[in-house]
Parts: structure tokens; sequence; C-alpha cells
């Protein structure tokens, strides 16, 4: 299938230099598929929505950088998004499923859980639930899931697409990996923020990537077990060593395809 990457959210913590919000917009026989959803413009037109994680990420009230303006842009309208499958439910992740009440919504049962029913106190703040209070059909998934590639496993949600568990950053965290006309594309979400703990390379020059501090000091205060992040770089790496995989990041810049707009 026809991958496109796009921004839907950037984000410029205080002491931080700027980030972005990395979303796949999939043409999948089903129709459009995100991966990811960024912010949503409700977010960006009420930045109060994000509460107390919004004034720390600080994100561009810009309309223009959200997946529903991305996927017009592409000549597609909003209801043309038919699943949205999210590799967590964290506030610059989720926000989008507003602009898309009608999608199917993908996500680990864990995640959910740890979103809505069994919020603690540390992670009440990351989860925002009127970013979905119009979402009717949430489908989740339970357990570790099959044998999948390079020691993984996985959830088949829709031919071609796959949620691979990699908690560490919430208690349900997932990679997801599409099939696209020229490779397998796994979108690592927050399983890493810098691009060069998994050896990744500048998609112009081929260079390695230089790395980046604050996005490896940010990823550790974020994560929920640490430990297991650790275990999620060593898994990246093995995937983004296969010629026939592109690893791509929720925040490092770096990793846009140079033919995108951004």
């Amino acid at each position: 299938m026809r991958v496109h990457h796009v921004v839907a959210g950037v984000v410029r913590p205080r002491f931080v230099p700027r980030a972005i919000c990395h979303v796949l917009v999939c043409e999948h026989a089903d129709g459009l598929v995100l991966v990811d959803s960024g912010f949503g413009t409700a977010d960006l037109a009420d930045p109060r929505r994000l509460g107390p994680m919004g004034r720390l990420l600080r994100p561009d009230c810009d309309p223009s950088t959200t997946a529903l303006a991305a996927v017009l842009a592409l000549g597609h309208a909003a209801a043309d998004v038919t699943h949205v499958v999210l590799t967590h439910l964290d506030l610059d992740h989720a926000g989008g499923l507003s602009d898309f009440p009608h999608a199917v919504v993908h996500t680990t049962a864990q995640e959910w859980e740890a979103a809505t029913v069994g919020t603690g106190m540390r992670e009440r703040p990351r989860y925002r639930p009127v970013q979905w209070q119009t979402t009717s059909d949430v489908r989740r998934y339970g357990g570790a899931g099959d044998a999948w590639q390079h020691g993984l496993t996985g959830h088949e949600v829709l031919p071609g697409i796959t949620l691979v568990p990699m908690t560490g950053h919430t208690r349900g965290h997932a990679a997801v990996a599409v099939q696209a006309e020229d490779g397998l594309v796994v979108h690592a979400g927050d399983a890493a923020f810098d691009g060069s703990v998994f050896g990744a390379v500048d998609p112009v020059t081929g260079e390695p990537l230089g790395r980046v501090p604050h996005l490896r000091a940010f990823e550790r205060v974020a994560a929920r077990k640490p430990l297991r992040v650790r275990r999620n770089h060593a898994a990246l790496r093995r995937l983004a060593a296969d010629p026939g995989i592109t690893v791509v990041t929720a925040h490092d810049g770096r990793l846009m395809p140079p033919d995108e707009d951004f």
C-alpha cells in the first residue's frame, strides 16, 4: 500500500528544541488508515483540553499541522479515514481521534485499560479522555499476539498492518508495522525518541544520525518502565538492520523522507 509520512503536530517544550508528531497515512484497500493521529483540531483551537502536559509540550496552535489537514491536502475527505491504529494514547498521539469519530480505533487492551479504567496518579496527566469521547468503535488486542519477525510478536489488525507490543513508554505501548509498496515501514511511536539509538541514517545523505541528548533525556523522564525501553531499542536495532525495513519514530523529524512536505 502507499504510505504518506505527515506531520500532525509540532511541539516546543521549554529549553528543548522543536519536535514533531510523525503520523502515517496509509492508502489501504479498506480506506485510509492512520498510524497515530497527533493533535486534533479541537486541541489546537482550545489548548486547555490538553491539561498540564499540554502546557509542558507547548504545541503550535496551527491547524495546518494536524492529521485532518494532511488528509485534506492529499485530496481526501475526513470520512475516507476508516481506521486509526495507535502506538499509544498519550495526548500527542490520540488527539486527532476527535477529527475522525467514525473511524475504527485499534490499540492494545493494556493501553486502553491504562488510559481509561485503570489510570494511576502518575499516568493520569498523559491521557485526555476528551480526545476519544466521540469514538464509538475501539478494538483492543490482548496479550503478545502471534509470532511476527526478528523475535517479536504482533496482532495483524488489518491485512498488511500489525500492532507489535513494545511496552515501556506506557503500559500498553506498541509499534505499528505497515507493508508499504517498497518494503515494511515500522512506526516505533515512542519506543524510541532519538533515531540514533537504533542506528538510523539520514534519509538524504545516508550518514548515521548523531545523538540528540534532549530527546534521550525526555524519553527517560516520560518512560513508565525505563528498563523495557532499553529492550525496545535493541529490538528496533534488529529491525533497522534489515534492509527491507524502515524504522521511523514519532518525534525525530530527521527521519521524515526527503520527498515529503516537512
